[in-house]
């Protein structure tokens, strides 16, 4: 399949530099729109305006709301106002809403120029809410029955309007715009009796989300319950709008990335890497990196602190990196399985008993078998096969009993900080293996050093 993609992107490219425009317009026809956009990011930008423009008026807005923020831009700034209006028209609310939401404020304002009073009206509601919240991506282009209605007038009512609705799969009853129940188009195709009601076949059991919830949330609830669209209510239960699945996978796309990022000590940021100027990613990543590096003079400290017991044991100092790196590790393994869990909603912060407990078991588990494997290395090879008389077996029980604490702690403390995190508001993802390792490897030397003043000095 990349093979063929590949044939197709080589294709595209030698034909627009031939200038076979009714050859491309054919291949084009032929694609779905987010393979066409993957095609536009390898393009020369002078030249994307003028094939966009082969493609068909439903294509071109399905191949536009597929790219990228700078592209979208750069197609917008060219556009004439009949070409911008013609996109318009085909894209639905959301992603016209999302789209305006990322470009700068002269062309969102010829955007809504040319978007119909309507539109701008479901655009201002949408834009309203905050970023993260379910209000922001939803969409307000539904199939809406109310209860008294036949089959007959049903099925009639879908095919009226359903060429302006994102998804007809999924229908909502309503009353006075309150939600009252739900039913799929599978459910009216199948009644044979036409004079029976919507109150007859509806599900008055409706699973829905509040505009201000987050939108993580409901990705995981559309998941959860595997919906095609999820109802969106606004604070008096009217039903204002509906979160399509595809929406859902782009916020859980979205949302990875970023704790993906967050984990790696970097500010999240939503341009593409290839598209990221060289300044975009320093800011990115110096913050955390001048956060990390100030806080690691901590270990500094330490290690000064004993200088005069490490001048004493110098060999102590060659195991150093081997507690500190495995330290790290472990709070690493910890930290990234309880962060993953909470994204999840597999734990709360209520399960920080369970999640500690079952960390401190897992820790001396893993800690007596890393301590049992380094005696034994430390014995036959540092000692008998290097030769090193300086290691002598109570150095070893130093060595391995600091590690085994160490990894006890590290693990604990890598388990709770995310719960912690989450309870206080912030994202888990900070509490990742950067942080959990500084934090680690300042205890390792304490535990450390602590081990060697008790057995050694």
């Amino acid at each position: 399949m990349a093979g063929h993609n590949v044939t197709i992107e080589s294709t595209i490219k030698a034909l627009a530099d031939e200038r076979k425009y009714p050859a491309l317009k054919d291949i084009f026809v032929t694609m779905n729109g987010a393979d066409i956009a993957a095609v536009f990011k390898d393009i020369p930008e002078e030249k994307i305006p003028l094939l966009f423009r082969l493609l068909p008026k439903k294509l071109a807005a399905e191949t536009f709301v597929e790219m990228s923020s700078d592209l979208q831009e750069l197609l917008i700034e060219g556009f004439s106002n009949a070409e911008l209006h013609e996109v318009i028209d085909e894209l639905y609310v959301d992603d016209l809403a999302g789209l305006i939401d990322e470009m700068p404020a002269n062309v969102v304002k010829r955007i809504l120029a040319h978007a119909d009073p309507e539109m701008r009206r479901d655009i201002n509601e949408i834009l309203k809410y905050p970023e993260n919240s379910a209000g922001s991506i939803m969409t307000t282009e539904y199939i809406s029955l109310k209860p008294n209605m036949t089959i007959d007038e049903a099925l009639r009512h879908i095919r009226d309007t359903a060429i302006d609705k994102e998804t007809v799969y999924t229908c909502y009853v309503t009353e006075n715009r309150k939600l009252i129940g739900v039913l799929s188009l599978k459910q009216l195709l199948l009644v044979k009796d036409d004079s029976a009601t919507i109150s007859d076949i509806m599900n008055p059991n409706v699973i829905a989300v509040y505009t201000t919830d987050e939108r993580e949330k409901v990705a995981q609830l559309l998941s959860k319950y595997n919906f095609i669209a999820m109802p969106v209510l606004d604070t008096e239960d009217i039903l204002v709008g509906i979160i399509t699945f595809d929406d859902a996978m782009d916020v859980i796309e979205e949302e990875t990335t970023e704790d993906i990022e967050r984990m790696a000590a970097i500010l999240p940021s939503k341009k593409e890497y290839l598209r990221s100027r060289v300044f975009d990613i320093y800011k990115q990543r110096i913050i955390w990196l001048l956060m990390l590096m100030i806080s690691a003079t901590f270990t500094g400290i330490i290690i000064s602190k004993f200088e005069s017991a490490l001048a004493a044991q110098v060999v102590l100092a060659a195991f150093i990196p081997m507690l500190m790196d495995t330290g790290g590790n472990s709070g690493s393994q910890a930290s990234v399985t309880v962060i993953r869990a909470l994204s999840l909603g597999d734990i709360e912060f209520r399960d920080l008993p369970k999640v500690v407990w079952k960390e401190f078991r897992a820790a001396i588990l893993s800690g007596l078998t890393l301590s049992a494997v380094c005696f034994l290395k430390i014995i036959l090879v540092d000692r008998l096969l290097l030769g090193n008389t300086h290691v002598t077996l109570l150095v070893s029980v130093v060595v391995c009993g600091a590690l085994a604490v160490t990894v006890l702690v590290s693990k604990v403390i890598g388990s709770a900080l995310p719960l912690f995190a989450d309870k206080l508001g912030f994202d888990p993802a900070v509490m990742s293996s950067p942080f959990i390792t500084t934090i680690v490897d300042a205890i390792s030397l304490m535990v450390y050093f602590g081990f060697a003043s008790a057995l050694l000095f």
